[in-house]
């Protein structure tokens, strides 16, 4: 950006730099530029390789463009701490970050350059570490106030950051590319739609008490197409969807196969999917992988005898009955199929929330918004000090991990948010 940018820019940092030094944050400036020995310490090296600068250098060493410091953060801590009297710690700074965005925008929204307050806290137990939360909540409250944003404060998905808890605040905006489901009611639920849940609305079941019975669907392989040939509603059916968990390579580990059902009205929610998976990396099955597990192709697929394969059952199937689903043959689905009595799985949270479903906490309608994230903060708990070996001793002398957190602002995104929320008419 040009000069009025610029001095935008200069003023909403020093906002920052006033809040975090209130709340004892220590300002660092590191290398954007990290050896990949230490991302691959902390196991990100490969989850991250489709959004990260990764290159060598001329000595054939790994190298990448930092997207955001916990790694060289914690890589300090090992050093720098050895007692519970160095603690706790607050480590900020105010950089230049890197991603290589699949779908870079103009504008300021999505850059493959930006700049971030990212800070990092370091405790010695959980409930230290809930201090520090609570503290960069509050600070992060007046910061927004101070920008003379209007916000919401939403519970949040922690992604590949990994941790316990993460909040994200949200301007809400037609500008937008997040979304988030708001209570109509103001009851005070507000969550990202990578975390919304909504109360199950119960259906009517189709009548009977058959077994499982195949009929054959010729060509008919989507849910609008099933519907209309079998002359049932959506929720009557019962969508598969095929993904693959790969295995370690260097420990010689066989890819796992997981099929996440869900309602036939219902999207599956693959934020949600990773949690039931407990965070494991995973991908959309290839068609051929589709045809030798389950000897049918995509569209005809179902739980009814699968083998070798990890089942996983949306909440709103729970206590469902006379479903229809595939069969696993070309050309063929299954009627009168019903959880428990036909197939076994483990049920977890798995559908994407949508506008007009019900508030978990009030049970009145949610409203899906778009929205502006300007910040988001992360309870890591003990994910990084573990693989990189950052610990101190107690008052026991006792050596323990460390415990952190880590907290970011988008400095361009606040000003985005500000003319959004305040341009005139022209």
């Amino acid at each position: 950006y040009l000069y009025l940018g610029q001095r935008t820019a200069l003023k909403i940092m020093q906002i920052i730099r006033e809040e975090m030094d209130r709340i004892g944050g220590q300002e660092f400036y590191l290398p954007a530029l990290h050896p990949g020995e230490l991302w691959k310490e902390s196991g990100r090296w490969e989850q991250m390789a489709a959004s990260m600068f990764q290159f060598k250098d001329h000595s054939e060493r790994d190298m990448c463009l930092g997207m955001t410091h916990e790694e060289v953060m914690t890589d300090i801590a090992r050093k720098e701490l050895r007692s519970y009297r160095q603690l706790p710690q607050i480590w900020y700074q105010i950089q230049v970050k890197f991603r290589d965005e699949a779908r870079p925008k103009s504008g300021l929204m999505r850059l493959r350059q930006f700049i971030m307050k990212d800070s990092y806290t370091f405790d010695l137990d959980d409930a230290g570490l809930d201090v520090a939360y609570k503290k960069h909540y509050d600070a992060y409250c007046r910061i927004f106030t101070r920008c003379g944003l209007s916000y919401e404060i939403v519970e949040a998905h922690s992604g590949a950051m990994g941790g316990s808890q993460s909040h994200e605040f949200m301007v809400v905006s037609p500008a937008g590319e997040d979304q988030v489901a708001l209570c109509v009611k103001e009851c005070g639920y507000a969550a990202n739609l990578d975390k919304a849940g909504a109360r199950v609305q119960p259906v009517k079941d189709l009548e009977g008490e058959k077994k499982p019975e195949v009929f054959s669907t010729p060509n008919v392989r989507t849910i609008e197409e099933l519907v209309a040939f079998a002359q049932v509603k959506p929720e009557h059916l019962m969508k598969a969807l095929v993904y693959v968990v790969p295995g370690d390579k260097e420990k010689k580990e066989k890819d796992q196969m997981v099929l996440a059902l869900v309602r036939g009205d219902h999207q599956l929610n693959e934020a949600k999917l990773t949690d039931a998976l407990g965070g494991a990396a995973f991908r959309p099955a290839h068609p051929e992988e589709i045809r030798q597990q389950f000897k049918a192709q995509a569209g005809f697929i179902g739980p009814l005898g699968a083998k070798g394969v990890r089942v996983l059952i949306d909440e709103a199937l729970r206590g469902r009955r006379n479903l229809i689903t595939g069969a696993n043959q070309d050309d063929r689905h299954v009627r009168h199929v019903t959880p428990e009595r036909d197939f076994t799985g483990e049920y977890a949270d798995l559908r994407m929330v949508a506008d007009g479903d019900l508030c978990p906490r009030c049970g009145r309608p949610l409203k899906i918004a778009a929205a502006i994230e300007v910040g988001h903060i992360f309870k890591l708990g003990r994910r990084y000090a573990e693989s990189m070996g950052a610990r101190v001793l107690d008052r026991d002398g006792k050596e323990v991990t460390l415990v952190m957190g880590s907290y970011g602002i988008g400095v361009e995104r606040i000003l985005t948010a500000a003319v959004e929320q305040h341009h005139d008419a022209d």
